[in-house]
């Protein structure tokens, strides 16, 4: 009998495996979240940007957002079936659904980039950019050059959990970790020695793109356990309907986070004006480039949770199509403590060490007002960080169980209903602070139902092993 490709994902210890797919997944997702924190901090630091090239990224940066979202519904999807189809020993629905992808985020991104680059200035309005003219000015130039390297943004982003499908996570994680290192060595070059200011950030951070998307590549003209042929590049209909369903997931968590973003930054526009101190001209984009900061800070950690939780999808997948429900059972354990650890490593850095966070961002450059908003900020936006983590392991775990369903409903309720609601409602009773509440009311709420799925799919999975054995 011929053995199947990555066998080893039903062999090896489950602790082995989540430590060799897990944390190549989690640094090569951090360090496609430190591409834009990185700007931010040289930004920061650049005295003729400041506050203002600050408030500048953070309207941006949902953009940015945009393009992960639809490549990561891509690249998760497709990672998540070719993971179960590998299990199941279904090699042809495996190369054909990667070729199927790579065309599929090859167009998308030509698409969104071109809607940028005609209706930026809308984009940006919607957004919150025209908080001050100094803003709007700083965001136009930033997001052009963000614009033309969306193609090669969402390339790589995509590309990265296939890699990892096919048995290679280091090479994922290199491919991005490259890029990251071209975009840090090229920053401080063209914001300070240049003075190529917000577009000096931009063309820094899209050298590094073209780089990890060049990386990709190459790793698909040399794949392991599956090999792409000519066929594999042609549309398929239903497998694209397969692995975008599971993919939808990595989706909505990431484009309900725009949505909250537009939310959040539209609130701090109207409710800032109306603050004795924001509400000056000189102090009014303060509020959201502190903001903006948080929720950096914010994307950190959850990369880490969400990188623990998708490296963990090609031994989910794999283990399902392979009917080992106890393997599967295990690891959801494990992966529930790491991220309940990860929760609670940041909320201690949160609530015991804002000062020193904002002072990395250029605080000694900025009015008093600054620094005492933002300690304000980390300490209630993110002082609910635990259920946080935990509510996102719960999401992917059940999208690599394939309960796409489940997963989207429970995603939804969290990011559009929570998140863009209470951003919306928190605002009108508490000013200015409802913003910063919104976030927490929203972790604990969505942490109830989360529980209950938790204890359902412990339940589920106890039973199916029972079948099985």
């Amino acid at each position: 009998m011929e053995q199947k490709a990555n066998d080893f994902l039903e062999k090896q210890p489950i602790g082995s495996l989540m430590k060799k797919y897990a944390v190549p997944c989690v640094i090569s997702l951090l360090v496609a979240a430190l591409y834009n924190i990185v700007d931010q901090l040289f930004i920061a630091n650049a005295s003729y940007l400041g506050s203002y090239g600050n408030a500048a990224n953070t309207v941006v940066f949902p953009m940015t957002v945009i393009a992960l979202a639809i490549a990561v519904m891509i690249g998760d999807g497709c990672c998540a079936f070719v993971s179960i189809c590998l299990g199941a020993d279904r090699k042809d629905d495996a190369h054909k659904s990667i070729g199927n992808a790579v065309l599929l985020c090859i167009v998308s991104s030509i698409i969104l980039a071109a809607v940028y680059l005609i209706f930026q200035e809308q984009i940006l309005t919607l957004f919150g950019g025209r908080v001050n003219e100094e803003t709007f000015f700083q965001s136009k130039e930033y997001f052009f050059w963000i614009s033309l390297g969306v193609p090669f943004y969402m390339f790589g982003q995509t590309l990265n959990p296939i890699i990892r499908s096919d048995g290679s996570p280091k090479f994922a994680m290199i491919s991005t970790l490259a890029g990251a290192v071209v975009n840090i060595i090229l920053d401080p070059i063209f914001i300070f020695t240049f003075k190529w200011g917000m577009m000096g950030a931009a063309v820094a951070t899209v050298m590094g793109q073209i780089l990890t998307a060049i990386l990709a590549i190459w790793y698909l003209c040399h794949m392991k356990a599956v090999k792409l042929k000519a066929e594999s590049f042609r549309i398929h209909h239903q497998l694209a309907g397969k692995y975008l369903a599971l993919g939808i997931t990595s989706f909505l968590s990431q484009i309900s986070l725009v949505a909250a973003m537009a939310a959040i930054n539209n609130m701090i526009q109207k409710y800032g004006a109306l603050d004795p101190v924001f509400g000056q001209a000189e102090y009014a984009q303060i509020p959201m480039a502190v903001v903006g900061i948080v929720m950096k800070f914010f994307q950190i950690v959850i990369s880490i949770a969400v990188g623990t939780a998708a490296g963990c999808i090609p031994i989910v997948g794999y283990n399902i199509g392979a009917g080992r429900k106890d393997r599967v059972k295990s690891l959801f354990t494990r992966l529930l403590s790491v991220e309940a650890t990860v929760g609670a490593a940041a909320l201690l850095i949160v609530e015991l060490f804002p000062r020193q966070l904002i002072n990395l961002f250029g605080a000694a450059n900025e009015s008093v007002y600054y620094t005492e908003f933002a300690i304000k900020s980390f300490r209630i936006y993110l002082c609910m960080m635990i259920f946080a983590t935990v509510n996102k392991g719960t999401f992917i775990f059940l999208q690599s169980l394939g309960k796409a369903a489940a997963s989207t409903a429970i995603s939804l309720i969290r990011e559009v209903v929570f998140g863009v609601g209470f951003a919306l409602l928190l605002p009108r009773f508490f000013g200015l602070d409802g913003v910063l509440y919104s976030m927490p009311v929203s972790d604990i709420l969505t942490f109830v139902i989360a529980a209950v799925i938790i204890v359902q799919t412990y339940r589920e999975l106890e039973n199916r092993k029972e079948e099985i054995g």
